[in-house]
């Protein structure tokens, strides 16, 4: 495989749609988040990332609603605004046997940690990892079209997330956006454990 170092935004716009394949859980209560924290403690890594309802007034910043905690099947969508940050969520981002991946990771924690103090560990962020394989774009969408031929779209990215009932788009939005950071990581795990790529040549990035 011939990893493309960058890719633009009409290449982009050509690309299949990709979307989570598994199964959403949306946890609204602090017994179902329990519960979706006893399953997630099997796993030993998980795609992470948050959604915050938009604020279209300055100075009038939300809270993250919603945190997504996906495995390769199952992805679980915590509506903090219900639920709070609880100690099993707490626990399970402290938690040094439970890889979490994400992209822009140290602004999805600062901003959770507006919601309760926790000590975050191994954490792996994407933007800095695909460094090592000569990708230079950072965005969650770019990255991904240059693994997979494939795009994440982002209409649902400023809809209201505190809203009482989330859509199915965003429920499948939110959920393809954590599952992607995992399918990301793995992928490029195994092109290391095979050594089966090429870094496109920095005269022709693309």
């Amino acid at each position: 495989m011939i990893i493309k170092r960058t890719i633009d935004k009409e290449a982009l716009k050509d690309l299949p749609k990709a979307s989570f394949p598994g199964k959403i859980h949306v946890v609204q209560t602090p017994q179902e988040a329990e519960r979706a924290v006893t399953f997630l403690r099997q796993c030993s890594m998980v795609g992470i990332d948050s959604e915050t309802r938009p604020s279209f007034s300055k100075g009038k910043p939300h809270k993250v609603a919603l945190l997504q905690v996906s495995s390769e099947d199952h992805c679980f969508l915590f509506r903090l605004n219900l639920t709070g940050l609880t100690l099993p969520i707490i626990n399970l981002l402290e938690s040094p046997n439970i890889t979490k991946i994400g992209l822009s990771l140290k602004d999805d924690l600062m901003m959770l940690h507006k919601r309760a103090p926790f000590e975050a560990h191994a954490c792996i962020e994407l933007q800095e990892y695909v460094r090592t394989f000569g990708i230079e774009d950072k965005s969650l969408q770019k990255i991904y079209g240059i693994l997979f031929g494939e795009k994440i779209s982002k209409a649902q990215r400023l809809t209201n997330w505190e809203a009482d009932t989330l859509t199915e788009p965003q429920k499948l939005y939110a959920a393809t956006d954590a599952w992607a950071c995992l399918n990301i990581y793995n992928r490029l795990q195994e092109l290391k454990r095979t050594g089966d790529f090429e870094i496109a040549d920095k005269d022709n990035p693309n």
